[in-house]
């Protein structure tokens, strides 16, 4: 696990690192993840989401971790919005907590928790690229 200092991660971690270190600090994060499928595009919009310990096997310390980043109910809605806008079907879901694809690299990349987040689940019907590049404006 790469904050237990395990060894077969350090390149993620300093990749990581470095990556964090030669960027602007972004406002917010948004991360589309592999980890969270459903029938329509959801998105995380609760305001502290809980941590998904979705592993097993690990030390005990592994599930002790911390990362307490808020999420961003109006970036969610915003988000939600425009989906809606060009026909995307979406949910926003309140009680969605953050996996450990998220929390560990972002506590790497942004140890002080100070950047709020949030999740969107992979639609399984169609993933629909056009659509989710479009958000960017």
């Amino acid at each position: 696990m790469p904050l237990l200092n395990d060894g077969g991660h350090l390149e993620m971690v300093d990749t990581l690192k470095q990556i964090a270190v030669n960027i602007t600090k972004p406002s917010a994060i948004v991360m589309i993840s592999a980890h969270w499928e459903e029938s329509m595009i959801k998105i995380t919009s609760g305001s502290q989401p809980d941590l998904i310990y979705d592993y097993y096997g690990f030390p005990q310390e592994s599930y002790e971790i911390t990362y307490p980043c808020s999420g961003h109910p109006v970036l969610a809605d915003r988000i939600h919005q425009q989906l809606k806008k060009a026909g995307i079907e979406s949910a926003q879901d309140t009680q969605r907590g953050f996996y450990h694809g998220l929390f560990i690299r972002l506590k790497i990349m942004f140890p002080n928790a100070d950047i709020p987040f949030g999740n969107l689940a992979v639609w399984l019907k169609t993933i629909y690229f056009d659509g989710l590049i479009t958000l960017r404006s």
